[in-house]
């Protein structure tokens, strides 16, 4: 058997659902082994829309990740952030495979400031999954919500759940997304070094423990670090921030299928 098949069956044996319905996005999430769920920025989007309350400024990205250096396995995505009067309001678009195989998520979401402290939000998703050839294509909407929760200006939590009305992929094989529950933690132990933990539950899997630590030695660069269990992988990174253009860089790696490069680029608008 050669290097790809094996990548391949091993892949979708051990992630299939997670490659076609749940998505980690984000250089700086990948860097630090996605325990994102209470990390503030734009890609908040794909990991918790409560956290996206507390941003306080409009911000647009675009992510690419190599998952296993596989062509047919890259994914793109983008991401845009727009705080109104009220609340904020996101869009986002996530695309993975090519002509064989390929996943599609577009999705648009509204979070908002309940209290200086608390923020919440909430999210619908279209998802398709296309194959090649004569078996056609399977569409749903998904919901999911999140909160964010500052316990002090070091110390945050987040939660979010992903597909909560159980949307069905195929309905003659009763085949339905997910539901992927995440609740995490961030502590600044000082303002040069963030750590980060998260538990993760999906439907279809046992829990993941995740935890990683971001370090600021010099101004406007960052330093990450990260392992996830269930399945074990390592993940680093870095990421420089040049006046309102954040550039991030970082991999995962599998003990088994190798290398996830991924890269991310995100702006800040006044």
């Amino acid at each position: 058997m050669n290097r790809i098949t094996l990548i391949i069956s091993v892949f979708f044996s051990i992630s299939f659902s997670f490659s076609q319905q749940y998505h980690y996005v984000g250089a700086r999430s990948g860097s630090m082994a996605n325990a994102s769920v209470a990390l503030v920025d734009g890609w908040s989007f794909f990991h918790n829309p409560g956290a996206l309350g507390a941003v306080d400024k409009p911000e647009f990205g675009v992510s690419y990740e190599s998952r296993f250096l596989l062509k047919d396995l890259q994914s793109q995505s983008v991401a845009f952030v727009f705080p109104i009067k009220i609340g904020v309001l996101s869009v986002g678009a996530f695309l993975s495979g090519l002509d064989v195989y390929r996943t599609t998520k577009i999705g648009t979401g509204y979070s908002l400031k309940l209290t200086d402290k608390l923020f919440a939000g909430v999210q619908l998703n279209y998802q398709d999954v296309r194959f090649a050839g004569n078996y056609g294509s399977k569409y749903t909407v998904s919901a999911e919500c999140g909160i964010y929760f500052k316990m002090t200006e070091r110390w945050k939590f987040g939660v979010s759940v992903f597909n909560l009305n159980r949307a069905r992929i195929s309905s003659a094989l009763e085949e339905r997304l997910p539901t992927v529950m995440r609740l995490g933690t961030t502590f600044e132990i000082s303002p040069k070094v963030l750590f980060a933990v998260e538990i993760e539950k999906n439907s279809d899997f046992q829990a993941r423990l995740k935890s990683a630590v971001e370090y600021k030695p010099i101004k406007n660069f960052f330093l990450r670090g990260g392992f996830t269990s269930k399945p074990i992988e390592f993940t680093f990174g870095f990421g420089y921030r040049f006046r309102k253009i954040q550039l991030d860089l970082g991999s995962a790696y599998h003990q088994l299928l190798g290398w996830s490069p991924n890269f991310s680029l995100t702006y800040k608008f006044d």
